[in-house]
């Protein structure tokens, strides 16, 4: 069963700023209100809405009935809804969910990090099994750049960050894995942030309206457009695995078992693969997931 959902009236006011395409559910209530579906989420990025499909569809080659929620938003909009129940499964980042849950705790390995995220969360969400596969956040510019102003790590920003222009989605420049932590952990302050959607970044470095993009490491254009990506010695952005957040309530043992699966079988490459098939070769994101899970033996 495959469903497309719209947020309530409320939270469609929410995202305002931040949402692209969002989808809601009449009435609002929790997951219950679909039928007893899984409700799953995405943020409104490609990589968020290809975990989706990957997860859901797994769940669904189980049994499960599932319905889908589709390009919410930034984590600042969506985390609230699976807190609801609106949402009962989120593909999430474990490294992004504590540093939203704790501004103030420190960066650490993927067990650690999920330690604390466990310890953060308010009773009723979990995190299931996290993956190998990795995303993290960068700062990132065109090799031009980087020859122009000897750049191969945030600390050689430092000095040369006052002359350039950080491009990145709203959410960048306020939060600790971001803009502020730049400052705090590297004192490296840029002339000017610009905010963009993350699908226009690219363009904006190639064309130079930006000379540094907050780019995703998984992003195939990084390789394509031979931009490079700036190394974090002081671990900023922190371990970044893809980890599932759940509703407890709302999802099951067969559930649990088809997202642990997955996230068992993801592998960064595998992952920066996929998005390659879906951002530059715009193939849709749900047949790229479905053909995946065949090869895996999960669907």
């Amino acid at each position: 069963m495959y469903k497309r959902l719209a947020l309530p009236l409320a939270v469609l006011l929410l995202t305002g700023c931040g949402a692209s395409d969002p989808y809601a559910e009449e009435g609002g209530g929790s997951g219950g209100d679909s039928g007893g579906a899984v409700v799953i989420g995405s943020a409104d990025f490609p990589e968020s809405t290809l975990l989706a499909e990957i997860y859901g569809r797994a769940m669904e080659a189980e049994g499960v009935e599932v319905d889908y929620q589709l390009s919410i938003g930034s984590r600042e909009v969506y985390y609230s809804q699976i807190e609801s129940g609106n949402l009962s499964v989120f593909p999430e980042y474990n490294g992004a969910i504590l540093a939203h849950l704790d501004e103030d705790a420190p960066t650490g390995s993927s067990e650690e990090t999920n330690q604390r995220v466990t310890e953060a969360l308010p009773e009723g969400l979990e995190i299931l099994d996290s993956s190998s596969a990795e995303n993290k956040d960068s700062v990132t510019v065109t090799s031009e750049v980087a020859e122009e102003h000897d750049l191969a790590s945030l600390e050689d920003l430092a000095g040369a960050a006052g002359e350039l222009t950080l491009g990145g989605p709203p959410e960048f420049e306020t939060r600790q894995q971001g803009v502020v932590g730049l400052a705090d952990v590297y004192g490296v302050e840029f002339g000017e942030f610009r905010s963009l959607e993350v699908a226009l970044l690219t363009q904006a470095l190639l064309d130079g309206d930006i000379q540094a993009a907050n780019l995703f490491t998984t992003d195939p254009q990084i390789a394509a457009n031979d931009f490079v990506v700036l190394e974090d010695p002081e671990n900023l952005f922190g371990a970044q695995n893809i980890t599932p957040l759940v509703n407890g309530e709302q999802v099951d043992e067969t559930a649990r078992a088809a997202l642990n699966a997955v996230s068992a079988a993801l592998t960064t490459d595998t992952l920066t693969q996929l998005n390659e098939r879906v951002v530059i070769g715009n193939e849709n994101a749900a047949d790229v997931a479905q053909e995946w899970l065949e090869q895996e033996g999960l669907a």
